[in-house]
């Protein structure tokens, strides 16, 4: 029987309860913070998760168990645990906060979790996961810092090799290396490479931490054994930043390693860095992140990782006296080699270059195999594009060589890819005396941190589809242990404001949550004590105008994101201090008039929005102050409510105050009484409508004057501040159509025009490249995902998976899909922490099929577009149809919504 229901409004549905069985759930998907058996962590109550599976419907916790011990045949026999909870009472299944045991260093604990259904079944214990503490007290760190006395250079000087001979006696247990350097390194054992992680110990704020990393080496030790390191410039003493700086947190490169051995009789053995060790130059004689690597193959020395090396001719290290306080573990995610790329094509430049085209914007290296005679040098270069003559282009690069040079030793086919360089490309230039190399020599390597990926946007368009993929490429070549700007030029920072405005859509396309909280620990340890944020985290630019609107509130809005992405309550917790010092910096620059309008403050405003009358401007055409006051009330009142979470009453009801006061200074400072902002731009409409500070009864009229102006133009104007939230803004004012006309725009200035211009990445400027094929000299960056942040309301609104701010994580899900633009179907999937969610829909003959998958123990909430007044059938993942109520959320499940569409949008 099938059921049919009218409605004279948008449709709320839920399922009856049909039922479910607890044989049929599975607990699965365990992590420690935010990580899968994660090795070398250092928080002291870890955080535990895990996801519910069941095929049923309404499945829902009601109950949960977890034990955690030192061993699994501890936690199978219920044996000395350190944690056991016993049945509690609850649905929460993300980051219930370790309560158990005080954890010591170096020491592996294992746990697993059974839950209880809303039946009051229980599922099976699941299988057992571990997490790995580092070294939790600075007393642990036996080891010393240890450097190669070299003379000072203003030049780049060669990487420093690092080796020691050990042995080992008795029978193994289990061995750990813990390892950090002053600049980059790359650890050896026995010849072979430690771990696969690339660019440790990271880049953080160094003068404040240093991360360190963990590696299990336990299979790879020997009787004897030799252990090797490299150690180059990186971020700590290469080039960092436009303006030629160098060495900027040191000028002497240093290795800290020490290696842990538990013995099967029950000893242990601590072997670290010391004066022993013997260090020495080797094949990368430059070594420099802008600039490239220089590798003399001639220079190499065989077995110099290898136990029985003749050292005699490397000198004794230094032992360096640098702090070991600063040292803390790595909880984010390593950068790695995540995919190769091979060239679709080759060819000659009219200039005569031998270029190679890997058909993708990617950020990495080339590995080459090349053969030749001894001495024979080999240059690679980069470029994101090809000017318009078809020729090598790299003025965008400005002063970075993002060049590679390979000197061959002469001994048959040789490999190369560099150690301690990367650069933004997606054409390869390769010159020397060789033979001409094939395609299948020639490899494009793909790094990034190696971040899941969640989320998956396509639709019936293809152009949009490679806006989405465009979107994807520009974060993951920018995410690279810390989200830079651009990743090929001399830069290559962590610019707050990109990091913010993307903030949202970042983490619909990948679990950025580890990714983000190490960011933000050094945006806090890099703040100034007025509250003052630095542009740029890690502040590699000494506060150099710092303090910028929309840029410093990254410290309000990139924690609030992954609170509510991902349930982080912590986050906020840790960093309260940070975004409530910002806050107050903002009060007090305003002053008692809530309007900061500073005549002598530097801000970036709307960075580089389009102006009509001069598109080449770089600046802003919004006021800077209208942008700065709508953001201190923004993050005002995004503190407001972080108070009111964290059980801060007063503080709650305090920032609500000022945030009110903040709004009315605003209206009456900056909207006039026919509701004319008096920057009568499409980023102050955007700003005002998008931050709430419009009143009620000029509403109306903001709306009509924003749609004006976009109807004017028939085309964005905005810059770094107004894109993001432009569609959403028209969205929320019900003008779909005028967003929809944004986003389908193919000529510039345009999402869509870089996409018809073969982009395969975000671009820096709405016209990087001109439709003739000019390329814009100097600031000008063909991978920049700032205006990549229509992403959000490409999952959101186009998609329709929304998340619900009371019920962060998405414990509950909005499904509010909007088709429009002549688009037919639409899918987005994202992977929660609870499960993967679905919003898939499609149109075919008026008809609207509306797919969506919620996930085990959350809760939806669907509003179906154009259904008022229409018959709706809803079937269930066997195509029965099904019973529903109006009145309550929908609980887990598979749900087909079928309706004939009165008018179709757009179509």
């Amino acid at each position: 029987m099938k059921w049919i229901y009218f409605f004279k409004c948008l449709l709320v549905v839920t399922l009856i309860s049909l039922g479910s069985s607890a044989k049929n759930i599975e607990v699965s998907s365990l992590l420690t913070e935010y990580r899968s058996n994660p090795v070398g962590i250092d928080v002291q109550q870890p955080r535990l998760t895990w996801k519910l599976i069941s095929k049923d419907y309404q499945v829902k916790q009601t109950a949960y168990e977890i034990r955690v011990g030192s061993s699994i045949a501890n936690l199978k026999n219920n044996k000395d645990l350190y944690w056991s909870t016993g049945k509690v009472v609850s649905d929460q299944s993300v980051n219930i906060i370790y309560d158990g045991k005080e954890l010591v260093s170096s020491e592996r604990v294992y746990w697993q979790v059974r839950v209880w259904d809303n039946q009051n079944k229980s599922s099976h214990w699941s299988t057992p996961s571990y997490f790995e503490m580092g070294l939790m007290e600075v007393s642990k760190w036996e080891a010393n810092w240890i450097t190669k006395s070299e003379e000072k250079s203003t030049a780049s000087l060669p990487s420093q090799y690092y080796r020691n001979d050990f042995k080992v006696k008795k029978e193994i247990k289990s061995a750990r290396v813990y390892v950090s350097s002053l600049g980059l390194y790359q650890l050896y054992l026995n010849g072979e490479k430690v771990g696969d992680q690339l660019f440790t110990p990271g880049f953080t704020s160094y003068n404040n931490r240093i991360q360190y990393q963990v590696y299990d080496i336990t299979n790879q030790l020997k009787s004897n054994n030799a252990i090797g390191a490299i150690v180059g410039d990186g971020w700590y003493r290469g080039n960092l930043g436009w303006e030629g700086d160098k060495g900027i947190y040191g000028d002497q490169l240093g290795l800290i390693a020490q290696i842990e051995i538990n013995y099967k009789d029950g000893t242990k053995e601590v072997l670290g860095t010391d004066k022993n060790w013997k260090t020495s130059y080797g094949p990368i004689t430059k070594s420099d992140i802008y600039n490239g690597e220089k590798y003399d193959a001639r220079k190499e020395e065989e077995g110099w990782n290898t136990f029985g090396f003749n050292d005699q001719k490397w000198a004794s290290v230094a032992v360096l006296d640098h702090s070991k306080n600063i040292l803390v573990a790595s909880n984010s995610l390593p950068v790695k080699a995540i995919q190769e790329i091979k060239p679709i094509k080759k060819f000659t430049t009219p200039k005569g270059e031998k270029v190679y085209d890997l058909g993708q914007n990617i950020v990495g290296w080339a590995r080459i195999k090349v053969n030749g005679e001894k001495g024979t040098s080999v240059t690679l270069k980069f470029a994101e594009a090809l000017d318009k003559e078809g020729n090598f282009f790299t003025k965008n690069l400005r002063s970075a060589e993002a060049t590679d040079i390979y000197i061959l030793k002469g001994e048959g086919e040789e490999v190369f890819e560099p150690h301690f360089t990367f650069h933004g490309f997606r054409y390869i230039s390769i010159e020397g005396q060789i033979e001409e190399l094939s395609t299948e020599e020639v490899t494009g390597v793909v790094i990034h941190s190696e971040m899941q990926s969640t989320g998956s946007f396509s639709c019936s368009d293809s152009l949009i589809n490679q806006l989405q993929s465009n979107i994807r490429w520009s974060q993951k070549d920018n995410f690279l242990d810390i989200p830079t700007d651009c990743p090929q030029r001399d830069e290559r920072v962590g610019w707050t404001g990109d990091t913010q405005v993307f903030s949202m859509t970042g983490a619909y396309n990948f679990n950025v949550a580890p990714f983000y909280t190490k960011w933000l620990k050094d945006l806090a340890l890099d703040q100034q004590p007025d509250g003052e944020v630095p542009n740029i985290i890690p502040d590699m630019w000494n506060n150099k105008l710092g303090g910028s609107t929309a840029w410093g509130d990254a410290a309000v809005i990139v924690p609030w994101t992954v609170y509510k992405v991902y349930g982080d309550k912590r986050i906020l917790e840790e960093q309260y201090n940070s975004m409530e010092k910002w806050v107050l910096y903002m009060k007090k620059r305003a002053g008692d008039d809530y309007l900061w309008n500073e005549t002598r403050k530097h801000h970036w405003g709307d960075w580089l929005a389009f102006q009509s009358n001069n598109p080449s401007y770089a600046g802003a055409v919004t006021e800077k102050d209208l942008i700065a006051t709508a953001y201190y009330h923004y993050s005002t009142s995004i503190l407001s409510k972080v108070a009111g979470i964290l059980g801060h009453k007063e503080a709650q009801k305090n920032y609500q105050q000022l945030a009110e006061k903040v709004k009315e200074a605003f209206i009456n400072e900056y909207i006039t009484p026919n509701g004319r902002l008096v920057s009568h731009t499409q980023t102050a409409y955007a700003l005002a409508i998008s931050f709430d500070l419009v009143p009620e009864h000029l509403k109306q009229a903001v709306a009509k004057n924003l749609a004006n102006d976009v109807k004017k133009f028939k085309h964005l104007t905005t810059g770094f501040v107004g894109t993001p939230i432009l569609c959403s803004s028209l969205s929320k004012i019900n003008r779909d159509d005028l967003a929809f006309m944004l986003l389908n725009r193919k000529e510039y200035p345009s999402w869509l025009y870089p996409v018809t211009q073969g982009a395969t990445t975000i671009w820096e400027r709405w016209d990087t490249q001109k439709p003739d094929g000019t390329i814009i000299d100097g600031m000008n960056s063909f991978n920049h995902y700032a205006y990549g942040a229509i992403g959000e309301w490409l999952y959101s609104h186009v998609g329709g998976v929304q998340l619900d701010e009371e019920n962060p994580g998405y414990k509950r899900i909005v499904f509010s899909p909007h088709p429009g633009g002549g688009l037919t179907s639409s899918r987005t999937a994202f992977e929660s922490l609870y499960g993967e969610i679905v919003s898939d829909w499609s149109i075919v003959d008026k008809t609207m099929t509306y797919h969506i998958t919620i996930p085990p123990n959350t809760t939806g909430k669907v509003i179906l577009p154009e259904s008022e007044g229409k018959e709706i059938i809803v079937k269930n993942n066997k195509g029965k149809v099904i019973n529903i109520d109006t009145q309550q959320d929908l609980g887990s499940g598979e749900y087909t919504f079928m309706y004939s569409l009165q008018k179709a949008k757009d179509l």
